[in-house]
């Protein structure tokens, strides 16, 4: 995960102890005052970081990070010198507003344990370049954000994003909007072999194709059925097809109805789905990840039905269209075109135990069939 570091300087009176509350709650990496007394009060758990005001003597502020503006490449070098004499708590500040400063940030962040940049202008292009320039060090990055919606895009910057961000809250729920912000990593699912029962041609229906806006890994698809219990990993439109060109952004998801298994265990009709959605992608070994959809596809066509059975014997369902180029995986990643599947073939699945309301989990009797 991510680090958040949470700069109290500028919060309000009013609001600064419920934020300091919140981001020590929150288990905030680090909280960034210019008031000894204030840091001098936080647990262990947090890191302390002083900015803007003199180290204070016989506070017991041994772990304190001091935070100290980088102005030149003379000031780097006093600090770089500072560090291998022994210093490790030293972390460097640049404003880039240039050329010459961003140089200077890229050389900051390698040389010291912290840098903190800030940057003039919005675009995210200067901090792509720090970031590739600090990739090898063992240093930590952070970046300041205005306000949280910056910071939400300075985590996704290069996909990892910058290791840490820094904003300066306005209320505790800020703090707590950023920390979720950070949780990027989505967690691996079982992934089980259904073994195909029977298929059934159904006649014209409404499917709908997933547009997202990033671009699947051959042996990525995402996880549909029509049933909350149970889904098929639909491969998306990377593998080569006669007649027309890959698509390596999209799945041929379904049927209208159909469910798509999405983050925290969720899952949204297909119907819901519309451009800005956040879907899972889900690779044949389990692995997943968060991503965004472009647009949705929404054509009528003949449908396809695919009956299937779990180990355990819990029956799945997938309505798809009843084209050859619609595809599915099966164990080992095999891409299976779907007009093609029998009685007795394999394919990949996950089965869930929960049962659904408005796509959450819940505990009560529901049968779906």
């Amino acid at each position: 995960m991510k680090f958040a570091w949470i700069d109290v300087r500028s919060v309000s009176a009013e609001q600064r102890e419920a934020v300091v509350d919140a981001a020590i709650h929150a288990r905030v990496d680090g909280i960034v005052s210019n008031d000894p007394a204030l840091l001098a009060t936080l647990p262990a758990t947090v890191k302390r970081i002083l900015a803007g005001a003199e180290v204070p003597a016989d506070q017991g502020l041994d772990d304190l990070i001091v935070l100290r503006d980088v102005a030149g490449h003379d000031g780097l070098a006093e600090l770089r010198a500072r560090h291998q004499s022994g210093e490790k708590q030293i972390a460097g500040r640049v404003n880039v507003v240039d050329d010459p400063t961003l140089t200077l940030a890229c050389e900051t962040a390698i040389a010291l344990p912290y840098t903190l940049v800030e940057f003039k202008d919005p675009t995210k292009i200067p901090l792509e370049i720090v970031i590739a320039a600090a990739d090898r060090s063992p240093g930590q990055l952070v970046c300041r954000a205005a306000d949280l919606e910056e910071a939400k895009v300075i985590i996704d910057v290069l996909e990892k994003g910058s290791e840490g961000v820094l904003i300066a809250p306005r209320t505790a729920n800020d703090v707590f909007e950023l920390v979720e912000a950070l949780r990027v990593k989505t967690p691996d699912l079982d992934l089980t072999t259904l073994t195909v029962d029977r298929i059934e041609h159904l006649g014209l229906g409404d499917r709908v194709c997933i547009d997202t806006t990033s671009h699947f890994e051959k042996d990525e698809g995402m996880l549909i059925g029509s049933y909350a219990h149970g889904f098929v990993l639909c491969v998306s439109e990377t593998h080569p097809l006669p007649y027309m060109p890959t698509r390596p952004f999209r799945i041929n998801a379904g049927a209208l109805h159909s469910y798509a298994f999405g983050q925290d265990n969720r899952t949204n009709y297909l119907s819901e789905l519309k451009a800005g959605s956040a879907v899972l992608a889900v690779g044949a070994d389990g692995r997943t990840r968060r991503i965004t959809v472009g647009r949705i596809k929404l054509e009528s066509r003949p449908l396809l039905s695919i009956h299937a059975t779990s180990p355990e014997g819990v029956e799945v369902n997938l309505i798809v269209q009843d084209d050859w180029h619609v595809r599915v995986l099966g164990p080992g990643a095999a891409v299976l075109n779907v007009t093609e599947l029998k009685k007795g073939d394999q394919v990949l699945g996950h089965v869930a135990t929960d049962k659904r309301h408005v796509g959450w989990p819940v505990g009560e009797f529901c049968v779906e069939k």
